[in-house]
This record gives structure tokens, sequence and C-alpha cells, in this order.
């Protein structure tokens, strides 16, 4: 277990570039069932809520937007919003339904899962964990996950007479899955440099999956869009950044200095701290608001 990533992280808000952010907003509030907390029609970007004061995900419309072929690029595979519960799985999937968007779905054993795109092709998983004392590991120290059949009539139970009012509050980013260029050197920064712990080589999936904490994934890194895949150019939609929330000042404070040491640039914008992987993703590091 690292020594300098705090295992209290958590993942913040992430950010996406889209071709038509009216059509976005509408996506996002009406499907999902994300809420709207800032909109500023001048500069094209939104922001998303579920509980009225914590941001979720930010939009923002690029012009001459470019929609890509999926697995194209390094970038985005799906960001994942985690609820708090199975009924609220459950309503999330009734809304779903009735729709009428392709929902994808899977039995993760540690979690059950729902995945949709948005009009820009954008992955989202909503989903729900099971209980930790549920997750096993295998005999190499990975997490026991599999892509099993939802069993959908014992979800939808879980809501039976209950109301559907958009993401409850609990609701935050649980993970982050990433198509990066090699699989190899994006584990060994992860690992490595920023201190995550590996809980999955799933080397017949060409995947790795990192985590704080002992969760069963905080990050999730594939090959699917191919060996050397590289960024897109600017104005393509996808992911712009994802926020890793540190729960003091202190522990960014330590986890940048032994960056630094290692010889990773990070560069200040705002209250954030900016720094890419070797896939060229930009991830911003931030500290909990009080």
């Amino acid at each position: 277990m690292s020594t300098f990533l705090d295992p209290h992280i958590t993942l913040g808000e992430v950010k996406l570039k889209v071709s038509q952010l009216d059509r976005s907003i509408q996506f996002y509030e009406e499907v999902v069932g994300l809420k709207v907390l800032q909109h500023d029609e001048a500069k094209r970007v939104a922001s998303f809520t579920a509980d009225g004061q914590h941001t979720l995900l930010v939009l923002e419309e690029v012009p001459n937007a470019i929609v890509p072929q999926r697995r194209s690029n390094a970038g985005l595979y799906h960001f994942a919003i985690l609820l708090p519960d199975r009924p609220s799985l459950s309503l999330a999937l009734r809304n779903l339904i009735q729709t009428g968007i392709h929902i994808g779905q899977a039995d993760h054993l540690v979690s059950e899962a729902l995945y949709i795109a948005d009009p820009d092709h954008n992955g989202i998983e909503i989903y729900a964990d099971r209980s930790r004392a549920e997750w096993k590991r295998d005999a190499g120290g990975n997490y026991v996950m599999a892509t099993d059949p939802l069993d959908i009539e014992s979800l939808l139970a879980e809501s039976e007479g209950l109301e559907w009012n958009g993401l409850p509050q609990g609701t935050v980013i649980g993970h982050i899955h990433l198509h990066v260029g090699d699989l190899r050197t994006s584990r060994a920064y992860y690992e490595g440099k920023l201190g995550f712990d590996v809980v999955g080589d799933y080397a017949q999936m060409s995947a790795v999956f990192v985590s704080a904490g002992g969760y069963h994934h905080h990050i999730g890194m594939n090959i699917w869009a191919g060996v050397g895949a590289v960024l897109p150019p600017a104005n393509t939609v996808g992911l712009s950044y994802y926020t890793i929330v540190f729960p003091t000042p202190a522990s960014r404070d330590t986890w940048l200095e032994r960056l630094r040491g290692e010889g990773v640039q990070t560069t200040a914008l705002g209250s954030a701290f900016v720094v890419h992987d070797p896939s060229g993703i930009a991830i911003h590091a931030t500290v909990k608001a009080d």
C-alpha cells in the first residue's frame, strides 16, 4: 500500500467536451438524472450536481467539434456515477427504461452496473456497490470481478412504489475508466509515481485497475483503442480532465512533493494542480471543500 497517496482520496468532478451543449444538458437532466448547478450560456459551459452543492460533471461545448468513432483514441472509456444504494440504482434503471435509451448491464460481483452513452458517445456507468464484506480477492491480490448478467427482476423490485426524482444525495463519481496507449507504462505511472495500488491486473482483458484505500478501483486502464493510441485533436468531444480530491491540504502537499521529486511536472490552475499521465490525460488534484 502506498505511503504517500492518502488512502482517503476520492474522485471529484469530471469535465467533458461536447458538440451541442443544450442537447447534452437535456440528456444529463432527463436521462441520467443530474441537476444543472450553473449554466454560462456565453461561455457554453454547464455544471451538474446531485445534491445541489457539489459539482460532479462539467460540460463545455467546443466549436467545430469532432465526434470520433468509439475506441479510436486515448482518453475516456467511461466515467462512473456511484449511487448510494441498490434502491437508487433500481430507480435509475426504471428511468432509463422509460427513456428508451440502449442500456448495457453487468453484475461485477463487487457492484451492479448499468451502461449508457451520451449524445457524443461519451461512456457512462451508473452503479451501486455491494458491501465490501462481499468483495473477494484472488491469490494474486486482484479483486475477483465478472461481467455476469444482472438480475433485472430483483433489481427492479427494489424500487416498487418509489418515485424517481433524479439521482439522490450521496451520489458521487466512483471511478473512471480510460483508454491508454501503453498499459505497462500507464501502470508504472499510476502505481510508481501517483501512488495508487494495483487491485486488478487483468491480463486476459488487457486492463489494469488501481485504487487507494482498498477500493475495488478508482481508475481503470485498458488498451482497447489499440496499442499506441494517442489523444485526439483538442476540438474532439470526450474527456477534458478528471479530478482526484484529497481530504486535506497537507495530504495533497505530500503527494505533490513526491511527484516533483520523481520529475513529474505539476502546474497550478486556480485551486487545482494539474498533471498529465503518459497518454496525455489531464488529472486535476484538488482539496475537499469544508
